[in-house]
């Protein structure tokens, strides 16, 4: 990653994986998918969630008065647009519907909206570190291709995400005094615990179903929490790490 760059570098990531996303054909949604009907719940789910126009996030990053962040953060969004599209088109080629809304994605947004950039960022940090194990356990987990290579293709946006996010993350925890840093991303391990453990709850039988488990994904987000933290502390954002 070119160093001294801002978020300009940023926004050249953002525009490579366009445009080899504008080359790479989409998925062969003829083939059909099936699922077992808890998997198919929960991609329903995760659907809405990825769903939206990003219209609040986008605003607080004009606000934020970096013109290369703003356009970087305007092609993240396009990004969970598109994951957005993969799934809708993978549920139809299942036979199933997308949903108009589910009372996850309404808490989380609203929770995200409450403050300004830094809470935004933080809660949305946690949704992306969640996704990664989440669509994981899909990719390794379902013997259904096509949702395989949807997965696949997710998951490579989500590994560039998080430290996209832990980069502007650690210029905004640098604006609050040096004792309040430390108890901030102490909070954001305790809400990520909290968002987990109701995430494991709600997909429980989605999850068993991709031979991952409540508890063994519980244990590998909150596993993960400490790179997160060092790589906003560092700041080090190359250096995070989503797993195996």
């Amino acid at each position: 990653m070119e160093a001294g760059d801002g978020f300009a570098k940023w926004v050249r990531r953002f525009e490579e994986e366009r445009e080899r996303r504008g080359a790479l054909a989409d998925p062969g949604w003829g083939r059909g998918a099936v699922l077992h009907p808890a998997v198919w719940a929960s991609l329903q789910r995760f659907q809405v969630g990825e769903d939206g126009d990003g219209a609040n996030l986008v605003g607080k990053a004009d606000a934020a008065g970096d013109p290369d962040y703003a356009r970087a953060v305007r092609l993240f969004v396009a990004e969970e647009q598109n994951h957005a599209r993969l799934l809708a088109r993978l549920l139809a080629a299942g036979g199933m519907p997308t949903l108009n809304g589910h009372w996850s994605d309404t808490v989380f947004v609203r929770l995200r909206r409450l403050m300004g950039l830094r809470m935004e960022l933080l809660v949305l940090t946690i949704a992306e570190v969640v996704a990664l194990r989440y669509y994981r356990a899909v990719r390794d987990g379902t013997p259904d291709p096509l949702t395989s290579e949807v997965a696949a293709r997710i998951l490579s946006d989500e590994e560039r995400h998080v430290p996209f996010h832990c980069e502007r993350l650690h210029a905004s925890l640098a604006e609050l005094p040096r004792p309040c840093r430390r108890p901030v991303m102490t909070l954001w391990r305790l809400l990520l615990l909290a968002v987990t453990l109701v995430v494991a709850a709600d997909h429980g039988p989605a999850l068993r179903q991709l031979g991952l488990g409540r508890l063994r994904l519980v244990a590998d987000v909150v596993a993960s929490a400490g790179a997160v933290v060092a790589a906003v502390s560092a700041p080090r954002p190359d250096a995070w790490t989503s797993g195996p």
